[in-house]
């Protein structure tokens, strides 16, 4: 009795500490570190500024985020990344802590100090990185808030300890135009970087401060040491000289602003104060468990929780805060503005995010979507236009569409608070612009075939039509009759590229010609990062008319089989962002985010809820190469966010969520005031993939889809699982689908 007392202690102890698992805990940092990726494993808070990460140092797309998980050495940690994109840019403001143990460089990453490190030795978590850089023998860990990078390096006993601060440094895109460095005393140094690459006008000013003072200083301009006290050039940096003790710690802390060095300053003064260190990381923890807490789901499956849990974290690295304490920025104009009674966001990845990303901030992450928005218009009004792709108060005019309208214009139907006759005017007017040939697009009703490397005609056609859709309807509810009529029919544009002949969206030239030698599988120049086959379902405004024009729901179901059916040969060519291939359909890459859950509209949810299960369960991993193609800002995790929860967003703006299957046992969405929304199976278990029916709220649904407004009013919906398919005879209608001329908000 006695042992078996203790047994059901130990028991009793292990299944408390079990249920004490904080949320951060499962979160895996290197997950799309290896493979295409593209994230970083290093510290930063929910939409921080500052992502404060190590660098291998070494150029390519492999390492455009700064770091790969194959390599073996780290040249130093910088202060701000790009979260999974394709886009080799940032970099900025390179620190690496060096003593006289080792000195050996390599022109691979252009002779910087460097060190090689093991990933035994190295350890993330949100807010937190560390590593041993093996050659030194130094501990180095990372921390961040908001606006400020903070360092601590535990170093072994050296007459000649140094910490680098590296601003000339640079690779892939990126490449310093100015940099400044100032000694204001033997604890604090100051200074700023301007740099160019993919965003054209990029400025850093940054403020470190030492926990322990220098013994004294180098400065250094193209590698070559000056005297004094400042320095300013396009490579410059400077290295600090310490004397150290065996397991002796500095930590050091920066501040930054894309404004001015007050900023900087600011930025220290509200957020980091002090240097202790585990503070500052316990701090970002319990930032991001709060934030994690806002979706609880119940699952055995410990992988599939960790890679969760990891796509909430990733769904909140971009967009990035942009404006100091002081509400200063660099604005897309090149002055220094001023967000007033707001936060200023950049890093709007839109031709990604718009189709998830921004869905699901507006579920979880309320309280940022006004300023995300009111960010968007800040950068019409200094522009002109609604961004496209925007990075450090610059517009790169990457990809494709006029994405930012659908954000704005589903932000506006679920009621967040903004400015509506100005949004409404930048939408319009980023509409009607005349560069990236809306032009020829308004004239033509579509863009013609051209000579550009990148001429993405069809993709851009089917994208500004679905978001001038978007258009008619902000149009129509405030009372914007002619303008509703007009977007109303340009939303239609898509049907001139359709090919009655090979029943695809082609390429036509200005003279209404469609080009010759067409094949739906070849990726050409007039499909964005995609071909034929992937573009063909980019009609997510009125997918009952494409339905219709392709020959009816039998044709239509028999083309989405051949999606998911026509695998590539060995011999086809295929570009880098083909990834997640099954059959035609690439989970890799955005366009066919949206196309498993097309099947519900012909009456085939079962076909829907494997196919979404497949995707979940193989593209997916709990590890390094866990995402099968570019994470993109949050994008690729929010697909898995709402694919896990049982539902998505096909028409992002539309305010609804065609149903799929939950692929865990329960799960609960925390909402503002108090309220929740519970997801809840019956009969759960890995075999019963199947949905046999769904109840919301206790009452059964005869739809495929939920509303906004019916997941943020809270309430349950319940899943009833089988092992069993679900389809219906064709023809036989039972489950009804948005209309599309409808708003559901």
């Amino acid at each position: 009795m006695k042992n078996l007392g203790l047994f059901l202690l130990m028991l009793f102890t292990v299944s408390a500490f079990a249920q004490k698992h904080r949320l951060t805990e499962y979160v895996n940092p290197f997950i799309g570190t290896d493979g295409p990726g593209n994230t970083y494993p290093g510290a930063t808070v929910p939409n921080g500024m500052v992502q404060l990460s190590p660098d291998i140092g070494i150029g390519g797309w492999d390492r455009i985020s700064g770091y790969f998980y194959q390599d073996s050495i780290i040249s130093g940690f910088s202060h701000m990344h790009l979260s999974g994109t394709g886009a080799g840019d940032l970099y900025d403001i390179l620190v690496m802590p060096t003593n006289s143990r080792f000195s050996k460089r390599i022109p691979e990453n252009n002779n910087k100090p460097f060190s090689k490190f093991s990933h035994e030795k190295e350890e993330a978590s949100p807010g937190y990185y560390s590593v041993q850089l093996l050659d030194y023998d130094i501990k180095a860990e990372l921390t961040a808030t908001k606006r400020t990078g903070i360092h601590r390096y535990t170093f072994p006993k050296d007459s000649l300890s140094q910490i680098h601060v590296d601003l000339g440094y640079a690779m892939n895109w990126d490449r310093p135009t100015e940099t400044h460095i100032s000694v204001v005393n033997d604890s604090v140094i100051e200074g700023y970087r301007k740099s160019t690459g993919w965003a054209k006008d990029q400025r850093v000013y940054f403020v470190m401060k030492f926990s322990k003072p220098f013994d004294d200083f180098q400065l250094f301009n193209d590698a070559k040491e000056i005297s004094g006290r400042e320095i300013t050039g396009t490579n410059t940096k400077i290295i600090l000289n310490y004397k150290t003790t065996s397991q002796e710690q500095i930590v050091l802390k920066t501040g930054v602003s894309s404004a001015n060095i007050a900023g900087a300053y600011a930025s220290l003064k509200a957020e980091a104060p002090g240097f202790n260190f585990d503070d500052f990381r316990k701090d970002a923890d319990e930032v991001w468990q709060q934030e994690l807490e806002k979706i609880k789901i119940k699952t055995a499956n410990e992988d599939q929780k960790s890679v969760f849990y990891t796509m909430m974290y990733q769904s909140m690295l971009a967009p990035t805060l942009f404006s100091d304490p002081n509400g200063n920025y660099k604005g897309a104009n090149g002055e220094v503005e001023t967000a007033d009674g707001f936060e200023r966001y950049d890093t709007f990845s839109l031709w990604d995010t718009f189709r998830a990303a921004h869905p699901i901030y507006t579920i979880i992450q309320q309280e940022r979507v006004s300023d995300f928005i009111k960010s968007m218009l800040a950068h019409y009004e200094e522009t002109g236009l609604l961004p496209v792709w925007s990075m450090q108060g610059n517009e790169t005019n990457m990809m494709l569409g006029y994405h930012a309208v659908p954000v704005v214009v589903d932000a506006y139907f679920k009621g967040f608070e903004f400015d509506t006759e100005l949004a409404y005017k930048a939408c319009k007017e980023s509409a009607m612009a005349n560069d990236r040939e809306i032009d020829f697009y308004q004239e033509l009703g579509y863009v013609p075939a051209g000579d550009e490397n990148e001429d993405w005609s069809v993709s851009k056609t089917l994208e500004y039509a679905y978001d001038d859709w978007c258009v008619a309807m902000f149009a129509k509810d405030l009372g914007k009759t002619a303008d509703y009529k007009n977007f109303l029919i340009r939303s239609k544009n898509w049907v001139n590229l359709y090919d009655e002949k090979s029943s695809f969206f082609r390429p036509k030239t200005e003279d209404g010609e469609f080009v010759k030698d067409f094949i739906a599988k070849e990726y050409t120049k007039y499909f964005s990062e995609s071909n034929a086959w992937q573009y063909f379902w980019f009609v997510p405004q009125d997918i009952p008319q494409l339905i219709k024009k392709v020959g009816g729901e039998q044709r239509f179901e028999q083309k989405l089989d051949s999606m998911f059916s026509y695998y590539p040969k060995a011999t086809d060519k295929l570009p880098i962002f083909s990834t997640g291939m099954i059959g035609q359909y690439a989970h890799g890459n955005e366009p066919s985010h949206h196309v498993a859950y097309l099947y519900n509209y012909v009456d085939k949810p079962s076909e829907t809820q494997k196919l979404v299960r497949e995707i979940l369960t193989t593209q997916y991993k709990n590890e390094p190469a866990g995402h099968c193609g570019n994470e993109d800002c949050g994008q690729m995790s929010s697909w898995y966010i709402f694919s896990s929860l049982g539902f998505y967003p096909v028409n992002p703006a539309q305010g609804t969520y065609m149903l799929g299957a939950p692929l865990f046992e329960s799960a609960e969405i925390k909402l503002p005031g108090n309220k929740s929304f519970s997801i809840k199976t019956e009969n759960f278990s890995p075999k019963n993939i199947f949905v046999e029916s769904v109840f919301l709220n206790g009452e059964k649904l005869d739809r495929a889809f939920i509303t906004h407004k019916e997941i943020i009013s809270g309430g349950e919906l319940t899943f009833i699982m089988s092992n069993m398919t679900q389809n219906q005879e064709s023809g036989k209608r039972s489950i009804k689908t948005p209309q599309p001329d409808k708003i559901y908000h």
